[in-house]
């Protein structure tokens, strides 16, 4: 076996039912390419390249950063656990959310003057909240849908949607920050 050859291969995180710790795994490796995309911004213009935006009305990276972890957590009470008790008690995380998720004008909750450490905190804070809420869930409790007062949902398409989601949104914090990088090279 070549030791210099690059494995692509889907792995199940451990503990977890196989087909449960598979999208695990695949929600783990999103986060993963969105902190390798926010690698290297120079301390100097952190603040700069996280709140900067085109043009009004278009998002920072910080806001999306925020509306990501507002939106999985989110999910995760309103949807996935809803009817559900997981094995570890779990509560929804007040002091990492103090913003809503919206303004008073729908718009995304701008959260101007947080550093890249501190988006970064919340979003593993919140996402080992997730990990803990699916120990222990059964792929009958995985596959069981919710039935909530718009649709009926299921564990398995939420952890679907936050894979979508976060893709997504990492597509637009990685345009942004070469964006925001050029505009500040001018």
């Amino acid at each position: 076996m070549d030791d210099d050859r690059e494995w692509k291969v889907v792995h199940a995180l451990d503990g977890y039912e196989p087909e449960i710790g598979t999208l695990l795994w695949m929600l783990e490796d999103g986060r993963g390419r969105l902190k390798e995309g926010l690698a290297g911004i120079e301390a100097a213009r952190e603040g700069a390249i996280l709140h900067w935006s085109p043009r009004p009305g278009v998002n920072s990276i910080g806001t999306l950063l925020y509306h990501i972890a507002a939106v999985e957590t989110d999910w995760l009470f309103e949807e996935a656990l809803a009817d559900y008790t997981p094995a570890a008690p779990v509560a929804w995380p007040d002091a990492l959310l103090p913003h809503d998720m919206r303004d008073q004008q729908g718009e995304l909750t701008r959260v101007p003057h947080e550093a890249l450490a501190a988006h970064l905190g919340r979003l593993d804070a919140i996402r080992a909240i997730l990990l803990d809420a699916f120990k222990g869930m059964s792929l009958v409790e995985f596959r069981r849908p919710r039935r909530l007062e718009r649709y009926d949902v299921t564990p398995e398409w939420v952890l679907h949607h936050l894979i979508q989601h976060e893709a997504e949104h990492r597509g637009q914090i990685l345009e942004r920050r070469a964006e925001a990088e050029r505009y500040l090279d001018q």
